[in-house]
């Protein structure tokens, strides 16, 4: 599990030659990262803003759930590796893609919902950065951009584990997702 693991540890892990963990576990630990950077700034910030606390609590939430994303990227894209390494060369071609098709999907997931996670930071940014005190406005501009920053890196990731056709639903998806969050990310800009 990387989620119990120091931050030099992690570090090790990801620059270990292995495809596991990769890019997908990196973006979801710089995703919490930038929460709770939001989530400090909310903090520092009760005396001049009353929904502070609510917004605290939000990027808690949202912290949470990339930390786990952390380990859930790195699971499925290993079983996405290992289906591959295991595909039944004897198996007819059409099930053998399919299977395969089927685990590759599957691995775009966690990436997919760090898209989603990543523009919910974003925009929660967009709706602190005026309220939060001002010595933390950087601060709260400095997460947007690296949710906004892990948005587009996730979204990659949705487009290659999905070996995309034009058209996919997902990868429209991350592509709004993504320009809306670099709108929201450039609105805090100092």
């Amino acid at each position: 599990m990387l989620t119990g693991l120091s931050l030099p540890a992690l570090l090790e892990e990801l620059a270990a030659p292995r495809e596991v963990p990769g890019a997908g576990s990196a973006l979801a630990a710089t995703l919490a990262t930038a929460a709770a950077v939001v989530q400090m700034a909310a903090r520092l910030s009760p005396a001049s803003w009353a929904d502070a606390a609510g917004v605290a609590a939000q990027a808690e939430a949202l912290r949470e759930r990339a930390v786990q994303l952390v380990d859930e990227d790195a699971e499925a894209y290993r079983l996405a590796l290992e289906a591959r390494a295991a595909a039944d060369e004897t198996a007819r071609p059409e099930q053998r893609d399919w299977s395969l098709g089927q685990v590759t999907a599957a691995a775009a997931e966690p990436p997919l919902a760090l898209v989603r996670l990543a523009a919910d930071l974003v925009e929660l940014c967009a709706a602190a950065g005026a309220r939060v005190e001002p010595r933390v406005h950087a601060d709260v501009a400095a997460a947007a951009a690296l949710a906004a920053a892990v948005a587009r890196g996730a979204r990659q990731l949705v487009a290659a584990n999905l070996t995309a056709l034009p058209g996919d639903a997902r990868v429209e998806e991350a592509d709004r997702l993504v320009a809306d969050a670099d709108a929201a990310a450039r609105s805090l800009s100092l």
